[in-house]
């Protein structure tokens, strides 16, 4: 009787609060969230409700960097978007009437019908597009886990550990880390790969991660992160191929 052997690759660490965050390439994926026109762009959704939108684009820069590294070392790349169907069908009516926005979900905007799966305000955004093989997971909620095949996608995947980016750090990207943390995630937050239209909320948000132990996981720089993933690894049997990413 034949045995297949594999050859586990060798976990790595990254300097974060509360303590050290180790992961396996192999069974790790980025998870970029949301980083839309509507949100981060003028004239989309975000701008619509008051919002300043250049207090996100300071994460874009660092994103890049964090997405041509992992991209390179093969890692399993998910990116979110927030939207509705175009029938709105699937948007509930506590969503759509909230606040005193200039714009609601649905109206036309200057990008087309403000998030709504297809129009170009939904879309990500140009420095931040996805490659072929990346998935992406359209999403009526701030969690990528509700109405999603999020989960599923990880379960494939064989995927045990987060490393999170996007917007906004204290809803959507708050929600998703929550949701994985209860689900058995391992999730760090790139710290300035998150962003925020308050400071102070983003303060907070990234502080309520890492409190009492790391209540919902790790918090670190991008910089540390990239470190991590260019540090050598342990001896391995370097014949051994990179899991293959595969198109949604």
């Amino acid at each position: 009787m034949s045995e297949t052997a594999t050859t586990p690759t060798a976990p790595l660490a990254v300097s974060a609060r509360p303590y050290d965050f180790t992961f396996d390439p192999a069974t790790t994926a980025l998870v970029v969230i949301d980083m839309q026109r509507d949100f981060l762009e003028p004239g989309g959704f975000g701008e619509s409700l008051g919002n300043d939108v250049s207090q996100l684009r300071s994460t874009i820069q660092p994103l890049q960097a964090v997405l041509a590294a992992v991209r390179a070392a093969g890692l399993t790349v998910i990116h979110t978007r927030e939207g509705h169907l175009p029938d709105l069908s699937d948007l509930p009516p506590a969503k759509l009437h909230r606040g005193d926005a200039a714009l609601r979900i649905g109206d036309l905007g200057p990008k087309g019908r403000i998030l709504i799966r297809g129009e170009y305000g939904q879309d990500i955004i140009d420095e931040l597009a996805p490659v072929d093989g990346e998935y992406v997971i359209d999403k009526p909620g701030k969690g990528a886990f509700y109405a999603t095949a999020f989960g599923d996608v990880l379960a494939e995947k064989g995927i045990t550990s987060l490393v999170v980016a996007g917007v906004t750090t204290e809803v959507c990207v708050h929600t998703t880390v929550r949701e994985a943390n209860d689900r058995g995630f391992e999730c760090l937050v790139l710290s300035d790969c998150v962003g925020s239209y308050f400071p102070e909320f983003q303060r907070v948000a990234l502080e309520m991660v890492a409190a009492q132990g790391g209540i919902f996981g790790w918090v670190a720089p991008s910089a540390d992160f990239l470190a991590a993933l260019a540090s050598p690894a342990p001896a391995a049997d370097s014949t051994v191929p990179a899991p293959a990413v595969t198109a949604s």
